[in-house]
């Protein structure tokens, strides 16, 4: 308390406290107070009548300060020991842990007064334990709360790890919604979506004719029925038979269904002998064959592949996208990966493949999507087919269809061999046209490169055969 603007307390208007009832006063002001004279000898101890967390102390009256004080806080009381006696002003208050055979540690904070006589000082404490247990059950709190997070944190990579390097379709399907709320790669694989796609969507929405109360409470159905029991649905994408197992579980108050999806499809060659006998052909194949990606980079070739490119080892071509390789690049892989994701597969498809070198080969390559794994994959076979252009007449050219055929035989007889040949030419023009537009996806500036011609010759030729609004 700060008693200097005011001169009642210095005016003699407060009579002197008399010695009976000072003790009480100074034990009701502070929980604990020590009388310490000049040679550290504690002469009186004073303990708040309501703080008996310590109990008596009166052992301490005639021991010396350091006696009752720990290690670390002794150095702290000479010092502000002697910044007292020099008539130093307290900065602020001193902390000291106490500790004796008969007392454990608590720390008590201080402030120094002087006494009547010069030689001993009276030290005012507040008991700290409060603080310091409040603070301790805080810290305990806090590495329990840790803890529970690390825990946590653990369980969750567990979980995640199970998730994804088990070979089984599994997802988790929200009973109130119907939503899937997570689920693995290989479901993802097995419904024909991405995996972040498939989360989140609902899961009626994979499969035909049902809709999301109706899968459901077949699920819910299935999942408590007494014996174990199985629905049968249908994907949507590619339209196979998937069996659903469910089972039905709650956490953090929500119904939750853990569904095990199977789609079995018969195997014309054993197991066991499909694995070694096609991992033979890959490696020792005359054909080249190489596996790429979703998006068409290379993941794995076989030497036939680096014998068409004259590259010295696998890693000088792994990892890098196809579309470096191909005459037309991006657009002869975006044929060959947007036909075979569409359609599954795709047949011959030529073009010429080109080196580090420069080299150009003329190639027939098939290409087939393969999304029956964790990852999708597309397979690619390439032949050599220079011997073959070779060996081609440029004047065999075959009708493609049936009717064109019919049409030019026709025509022999009512016109001369120069009109004839000129109305083949426009049905075979057509078709290349139609083919490179559909190949492309109506892709008008790919088709163009792909024939070879500018891009208004392309509009040009649309027109001229009424397939420029031909979508």
């Amino acid at each position: 308390m700060n008693s200097g603007s005011s001169s009642f307390w210095s005016s003699g208007s407060v009579p002197l406290i008399e010695p009976e009832f000072l003790s009480s006063i100074i034990a009701a002001a502070s929980d604990i107070a020590l009388v310490v004279s000049s040679d550290e000898k504690i002469l009186s101890v004073l303990i708040s009548e309501h703080n008996d967390a310590h109990g008596s102390l009166e052992h301490w009256e005639g021991k010396s300060v350091k006696d009752v004080l720990t290690d670390e806080s002794y150095p702290k009381f000479v010092a502000a020991m002697a910044d007292f006696t020099k008539g130093l002003p307290s900065k602020r208050l001193t902390e000291l842990n106490h500790s004796d055979e008969k007392v454990s540690d608590f720390p008590i904070k201080y402030t120094f007064h002087k006494m009547a006589h010069n030689d001993t000082v009276l030290l005012l404490g507040r008991d700290l334990k409060p603080i310091a247990e409040t603070q301790q059950q805080l810290v305990q709190a806090q590495i329990a709360l840790e803890k529970g997070y690390e825990a946590r944190r653990e369980y969750d990579v567990r979980y995640r790890v199970l998730l994804s390097s088990t070979t089984d379709a599994m997802l988790f399907v929200s009973v109130s919604d119907g939503r899937v709320k997570d689920a693995n790669s290989a479901a993802a694989a097995m419904l024909g979506l991405s995996k972040d796609a498939l989360i989140g969507s609902a899961l009626s929405q994979s499969f035909e004719d049902r809709s999301t109360e109706e899968l459901t409470e077949s699920l819910m159905n299935a999942a408590m029925a007494e014996a174990a029991a199985a629905v049968a649905l249908q994907s949507k994408s590619g339209r196979k038979d998937v069996t659903v197992t469910p089972s039905v579980f709650r956490a953090a108050g929500q119904r939750m269904l853990i569904c095990r999806l199977s789609s079995d499809v018969p195997s014309q060659v054993a197991p066991e002998l499909m694995g070694p006998n096609l991992l033979s052909l890959f490696r020792e194949g005359s054909d080249a064959m190489l596996f790429t990606d979703a998006k068409g980079s290379i993941v794995a070739t076989n030497d036939s592949f680096l014998d068409l490119l004259d590259a010295a080892h696998v890693g000088d071509v792994k990892g890098r996208s196809l579309a470096e390789f191909l005459s037309r690049g991006q657009i002869d892989l975006g044929v060959l990966v947007d036909n075979s994701k569409q359609r599954g597969q795709m047949g011959v498809y030529t073009t010429k493949l080109v080196n580090d070198l420069g080299g150009r080969i003329p190639v027939e390559i098939s290409a087939t999507y393969l999304d029956d794994l964790t990852q999708p994959a597309i397979g690619f076979v390439l032949r050599d087919s220079s011997r073959a252009e070779a060996m081609r007449q440029p004047t065999t050219t075959q009708m493609p269809t049936e009717e064109s055929s019919q049409s030019v035989m026709e025509l022999v007889g009512s016109a001369t061999l120069k009109e004839i040949v000129a109305e083949t030419t426009d049905v075979v023009e057509k078709m290349c046209i139609e083919t490179a537009v559909s190949l492309t996806k109506n892709n008008r500036v790919a088709a163009a490169e792909m024939l070879g011609l500018s891009r208004q010759s392309l509009y040009v030729k649309l027109r001229k055969y009424g397939l420029l609004a031909k979508d």
